[in-house]
């Protein structure tokens, strides 16, 4: 049979097929390829293992919501400040009203902004934590960031207890100018109360912590922790290499980098995190006792 002929019977086999026959319909999103090593995983095995590769052990993106069930004690969480949400004091426009683009965010990420805040207890052990959520407008920090960061963090104080921030972020929101600069020395300053009082506070920076986020509180931690292979920056790598006419490391604003030169203290994996903080806390409650 030649080519031409076997074509043809295939074609004529294929329009003799029954029109009613039904397809399988795969759902999406129920496989995820690793960005880094290309491991194909189920997502539930993904999710199980704090959506971390266990072949190569990236760090996929994670919710706000994600590393409360992941870092808290079932059922500690205690939400504070939840109905605090931005206005657009400015007027801000670029492609589309900045009041508009918050309604967007608001309905696609279910948040009021880039942070949420509250107690809880990790192994029983009480603390103030913020979680930053970069979905949210890339976690940019704008005046009710701050203001839910600087209440969290006096919270803490009153009540003598830990602070935790999670950091994810571009840095400050260019749609609230000048008041979002403002925030970095707000919360600052909130913290400085907060150590004078004799109390611990452990930022956690995960991929990216950027720009005002990195220059003020992701860095004036008692003991600050990241997650491995974290972009960690406060510039960006090309304006810094115009700037200084120089090429820069290719693991130059990583979280192993900054290790080695001293800017933090721990990298810590994700699957590893609640432990590693159950330990230092409690080292933390037996000094202070």
């Amino acid at each position: 049979m030649s080519l031409s002929d076997w074509l043809l019977e295939k074609r004529n086999l294929k329009s003799n097929l029954p029109t009613n026959a039904t397809s399988i319909k795969i759902p999406d999103g129920l496989w995820v390829k690793c960005d880094k090593c290309g491991l194909l995983m189920y997502y539930k095995a993904l999710n199980r293992n704090f959506k971390v590769c266990p072949q190569c052990n990236h760090h996929f993106p994670t919710s706000s919501q994600e590393r409360i069930e992941q870092l808290l004690d079932e059922g500690s969480w205690e939400v504070i400040n939840a109905k605090l949400t931005s206005t657009d004091p400015l007027g801000f426009k670029d492609q589309k009203l900045y009041g508009k683009r918050l309604q967007d965010m608001k309905e696609k990420t279910g948040l009021q902004d880039a942070v949420q805040t509250g107690l809880g207890t990790i192994q029983s052990i009480p603390i103030a934590i913020g979680i930053m959520d970069f979905r949210f407008m890339g976690g940019s920090m704008g005046s009710v960031v701050g203001e839910k960061l600087t209440r969290l963090i006096e919270t803490a104080t009153s009540k003598g207890l830990p602070a935790i921030i999670i950091c994810a972020s571009g840095g400050a929101r260019m749609q609230e100018g000048l008041l979002s600069l403002m925030q970095m020395a707000k919360v600052s300053s909130a913290l400085q109360k907060h150590h004078n009082a004799g109390l611990l506070y452990i930022p956690i920076l995960t991929s990216p912590t950027t720009g005002g986020v990195t220059a003020s509180f992701a860095m004036l931690g008692d003991l600050i922790i990241a997650e491995p292979k974290a972009l960690i920056a406060f510039a960006g790598r090309r304006v810094i290499e115009q700037t200084i006419k120089e090429d820069l490391p290719n693991n130059f604003q990583t979280s192993e980098y900054l290790f080695e030169h001293g800017f933090i203290d721990l990298i810590i994996p994700r699957t590893h995190l609640k432990e590693k903080l159950r330990d230092i806390l409690s080292l933390h409650c037996k000094q202070c006792n």
